[in-house]
């Protein structure tokens, strides 16, 4: 089951179980202002396409992180690299290789895990042309990952019937790897609108899927 809830994430696990989730993955604010304005050096690359908005101005607190450890029972968190005063040392660094060479986005990002396994590199190449992206209709959110990454991360870290929690939504890319692959999702999307067009971005592969 893919459930897709608006509201503050925060709050929602407050509410929670201990250990309600087997796994968490999420992408939460990395706070260096991916969604406001843009600087001299990106205006006019593919992101001013998309509404300004404040909501990656800063990290979440650490109350989010003693919540999220609690109602889950591992975690992956993209851009752990910016969070390492709320997250203890691990060897289990993921790399997302995408493989841009020199560009103004770089060319990787980091998520930090709970798993005491080695450090895991995924090489999935992902710039901003609209040819390069995976789903019909183009990017919805200006971070938005690919599904591809998700799958990977799913068949690499999961196990069959856990049920996976992401408390910063997006544009619902895990939400289709997971409905693709038979997990249960609880997601929150703080963001009215990006929630709207995360949940037409799955009913459209949904429909697609019917039709074949």
């Amino acid at each position: 089951m893919i459930d897709l809830r608006l509201g503050d994430c925060l709050e929602a696990m407050k509410l929670m179980e201990d250990d309600s989730f087997d796994l968490a993955i999420v992408d939460p604010p990395y706070g260096i202002g991916m969604g406001s304005a843009m600087s001299s050096k990106t205006e006019g690359d593919y992101r001013s396409k998309f509404d300004q908005k404040n909501w990656d101005n800063e990290i979440p607190t650490r109350r989010y992180f003693d919540q999220l450890k609690r109602v889950s029972k591992n975690q992956i968190i993209w851009g752990g690299n910016y969070m390492t005063d709320h997250l203890s040392p691990t060897k289990s660094w993921i790399v997302w290789d995408k493989n841009n060479g020199a560009s103004l986005f770089g060319d990787g990002e980091l998520a930090w895990t709970s798993y005491d396994k080695p450090l895991q590199i995924k090489r999935i190449h992902w710039v901003g042309s609209a040819s390069l992206w995976e789903d019909t209709g183009g990017k919805i959110h200006p971070t938005q990952k690919p599904v591809s990454l998700y799958t990977w991360l799913l068949e690499s870290y999961a196990k069959k019937g856990d049920k996976i929690l992401d408390t910063h939504l997006g544009s619902g890319s895990i939400a289709i790897a997971c409905h693709n692959l038979g997990y249960d999702l609880t997601g929150y999307e703080l963001d009215s609108d990006y929630y709207k067009l995360a949940i037409k971005r799955l009913e459209n592969h949904q429909k697609q899927l019917r039709l074949f």
